[in-house]
């Protein structure tokens, strides 16, 4: 009897391990705060693969924690980290194709980003993230405009002659396409260039137009809407091979919690520019919308700038471009 109970001790002693031997952590990185949207859409995968119970836990460290926010491609692709929240034209370095996914003119709204992360355009650029053994878990656009400190700004005519604040380089290409001076500067100094006079108007995402408070420096603000210029790709990325490497539950686990992080990111990232006209009229600042005319006339400019520029530097560029440009 004493033997029998012997054997029945070690035998869960060794369920005991073996279940602990299989409990997998896994460690994500992204340089945003807690309340940040896409610090949200990682929790979710996180808390719904908890929730799961399949020996698989997420730890998320945020606030560049971490890795600092333009170095976290590299590692993640080496399996030095297992997953990111992060735009993924950082990487254009390594990848130039990459810097489609921050291009003027490209994505209209946020539906048709939704149309966009489905399509053989992303196909396309998943199948180059492969080669890095990367994959994307939740795909997931933001959207942003412009504000400018005397004017509105919609159209090209609108910008020509002003000191600009473009977000990424084929911003800045399009921008002086139309006759726009460029300063090149984070985000987080508008603000102060806009108040000592050094800028006339500014691109940013939404998020940030109200997190530095741009509201208190200009007359008018364009948000995106219906048709807006800027939107950048900022998905939720994992290791390829870790993804491989986990069990069949633990895969289900992960897939089931990021289709209910990209629905959410869908929703809130529309809220965020809802929110941001609201804060700006609050504040007293003027709303502009751009129309379908406008956005033609941007994308003409962007033609001839940015996109000529990202074909003559990036060997399949020309078909990548025309996949994305083919999404309706």
């Amino acid at each position: 009897m004493k033997k029998s109970m012997f054997t029945a001790a070690v035998a869960a002693g060794m369920m005991l391990l073996g279940g602990a031997a299989n409990a997998t952590d896994l460690r994500l990185s992204h340089q945003w705060s807690n309340s940040d949207v896409r610090h949200k859409v990682a929790q979710i995968v996180a808390d719904e693969v908890a929730a799961a119970d399949v020996n698989l836990e997420i730890k998320i460290f945020g606030s560049k924690s971490l890795f600092k926010p333009r170095e976290q491609y590299t590692p993640l692709s080496r399996g030095q980290l297992d997953m990111a929240v992060l735009p993924l034209s950082y990487a254009g370095g390594q990848q130039p194709s990459y810097n489609l996914t921050l291009m003027p003119g490209l994505v209209k709204n946020h539906d048709h980003a939704a149309r966009l992360s489905s399509s053989p355009f992303m196909e396309a650029l998943e199948a180059k993230m492969a080669e890095d053994d990367v994959m994307v878990l939740v795909h997931g656009y933001l959207a942003g405009g412009f504000a400018g400190k005397e004017k509105c700004i919609t159209k090209p005519d609108d910008i020509k002659g002003l000191q600009t604040r473009a977000a990424g380089k084929a911003f800045e290409q399009m921008l002086a396409g139309a006759g726009a001076s460029i300063a090149s500067m984070a985000s987080s100094e508008i603000y102060n260039a806009m108040q000592t006079g050094v800028l006339d108007a500014a691109n940013t995402s939404s998020s940030s137009f109200v997190s530095y408070r741009i509201y208190e420096q200009v007359q008018c603000y364009t948000p995106a809407g219906d048709v807006a210029l800027w939107f950048m790709y900022q998905p939720l990325l994992m290791n390829k091979s870790t993804f491989e490497g986990l069990t069949e539950a633990q895969q289900a686990a992960l897939l089931a919690g990021a289709e209910k992080a990209e629905a959410f990111y869908l929703d809130e990232a529309k809220k965020e520019d809802a929110n941001s006209v609201e804060v700006f009229k609050k504040a007293g600042v003027e709303i502009a919308q751009m129309s379908d005319e406008d956005f033609a006339a941007w994308r003409a400019i962007a033609t001839e700038t940015s996109y000529k520029a990202f074909v003559e530097s990036v060997p399949d560029g020309q078909a990548l471009l025309d996949m994305a440009l083919a999404v309706e």
